[in-house]
Order: structure tokens, then sequence, then C-alpha cells
């Protein structure tokens, strides 16, 4: 069962707790149970059925390049964390 790392910029919907332990086969349940445990974190981290464009998962330091369907069944860690862009020059 992975634990999952709340953001900082989270902290308030989850009343300050910094990580709980979610049992989930992928993101996307990840992201629904977590959604129980504290309404509205769904909405600020998925946009149109997907990881919002401004964050990124990372499982076990691996970034999740499948998104909502990424496995994490086995993870020891999820953490949600704002995304790098690279600008153009």
């Amino acid at each position: 069962m992975p634990t999952v790392y709340v953001p900082t910029m989270l902290l308030s919907v989850t009343g300050g707790v910094k990580q709980v332990d979610v049992e989930a086969r992928n993101v996307r349940q990840l992201v629904d149970k977590l959604d129980e445990i504290y309404p509205g974190i769904k909405d600020r981290l998925v946009q149109d059925g997907q990881i919002r464009s401004n964050l990124a998962v990372a499982i076990d330091g691996e970034v999740a390049r499948l998104g909502m369907i990424e496995r994490c069944a086995d993870a020891r860690e999820v953490h949600f964390v704002p995304a790098i862009g690279g600008g153009t020059r």
C-alpha cells in the first residue's frame, strides 16, 4: 500500500495531514480514495479526467507517464508535485 505525500498547496484540504496510506491499483483509484477521505481533493488534482497540467505524479521516484492509469499497487511512495515545464528561447 503506497504512502501518498500531500503537497503543501493541498494541506488545507487534508487539515494539515502530510501523508496518508491509500490502497489502490492505479492513480485513478488512488485519487478517488483520497477524495473519499478528504472531500474536494480530487478537484484540486484532476481536471477533465486527467491529472492537472500544473502537476506531476511521481511513483517511487519515477514520473508517472501514463497519468491516471499508471499502476501504483506495489508502490511505496506517491508524490503529487508541481510540474516543471521547459521554456523556449
